[in-house]
């Protein structure tokens, strides 16, 4: 189990990531790449990735394998800001960080009751030529993060990774409004348990997190599965990665199926205007002076077409729009962009 320890000071300084960290997902998806689990989520994109991929996933399976522990410096905080930026903070680890690192992750996968003799042989063997290299290990850890996040991550971020994120920060943003940094944490995804002044979390070891008076960065994640991710290191700016709610399997990017077809009329013009900023179906209904019922059925639809997404907020539901479901609103979307 993980326990966060809050004080005063820390619960002012919550924050909620206002993006997806383009590290973290990278980092996460590849657990899900060689993870059979998910399939109804992730099966598809497993299935495209691999096709697109050629030497990327051999370096950084030796720095990230299947489960466990992985090095604190592929997921620097400048990855909120893109990948350029975190690429950059991952070349400019300092040398002693790197080897301490590698260190702890060749130690933390040495053969024991949670770890095969064959696993941790291949962690310990591929740690090994890069703990010894003084060559520019850093530089070629960032190429085949940009290489594999350009294979598995980038195809697939739109349409369906960025909106499940943002429906997961309107749902966290309205818990904010409604009642503050408590019913934030309250509202955080079942294997995360608000009891304060502690967050207990589902987690594959027992560990105490204490703040300190830093805050804690929540970032959701669409690659992030069954339990949240922390850094090892204490002393790193604190940041809860965890799992969004994935309400159900994608729908197929290159045929957007017979739903679009019925997008016609000013009734679903209002319905689309008034999921702008999100709403629930209750709110939906007033907005778009309709009855519940049809609101409803109109946001059934629009969510078939992949205009929008929706996810569960205590006893109600909160849509919000995918960037497909924007671009059509603004009237900016082309053909191309709707196949």
């Amino acid at each position: 189990m993980l326990r966060v320890h809050f004080s005063g000071v820390d619960l002012s300084r919550v924050r909620l990531s206002d993006r997806p960290d383009a590290l973290w997902e990278t980092v996460l998806s590849f657990h899900r790449l060689r993870d059979r689990r998910g399939a109804k989520v992730f099966g598809e994109w497993r299935r495209e990735s691999r096709t697109r991929l050629n030497g990327e996933t051999r370096l950084l399976a030796s720095v990230i394998p299947n489960r466990g522990y992985f090095p604190d410096f592929l997921t620097p905080h400048e990855g909120v800001r893109g990948m350029d930026p975190g690429l950059e903070a991952v070349r400019a680890t300092a040398p002693e960080r790197l080897r301490a690192e590698l260190a702890l992750l060749a130690a933390s996968h040495r053969p024991d009751r949670t770890a095969s003799q064959g696993r941790a042989a291949s962690v310990r063997q591929g740690v090994a030529p890069l703990a010894g290299r003084r060559g520019d290990v850093l530089g070629r850890l960032a190429g085949a993060l940009r290489g594999y996040h350009r294979a598995a991550v980038e195809p697939y971020w739109q349409p369906h990774p960025g909106p499940s994120s943002e429906a997961d920060r309107a749902a966290r943003g309205r818990a904010l409004l409604d009642g503050g940094v408590d019913e934030l944490l309250a509202s955080l995804p079942p294997m995360l348990r608000w009891r304060p002044p502690v967050l207990e979390a589902d987690y594959p070891v027992d560990r105490d997190l204490h703040l300190c008076g830093r805050g804690l960065l929540l970032q959701p994640s669409f690659f992030c599965r069954g339990t949240p991710v922390v850094y090892r290191d204490p002393a790193l700016p604190p940041v809860l990665v965890y799992p969004v709610t994935h309400a159900d399997a994608p729908a197929s990017s290159d045929d957007p199926g017979p739903p679009l077809g019925r997008l016609v009329g000013q009734t679903r013009s209002a319905v689309l205007a008034a999921i702008r900023r999100g709403c629930t179906t209750s709110e939906l209904a007033r907005r778009a002076g309709v009855s519940l019922a049809s609101a409803s059925q109109h946001a059934c639809v629009l969510r078939e077409a992949g205009l929008l997404v929706t996810l569960r907020h205590g006893n109600a539901v909160l849509h919000t729009l995918t960037p497909l479901g924007a671009a059509l609103l603004r009237g900016g979307a082309t053909a191309g962009a709707l196949q």
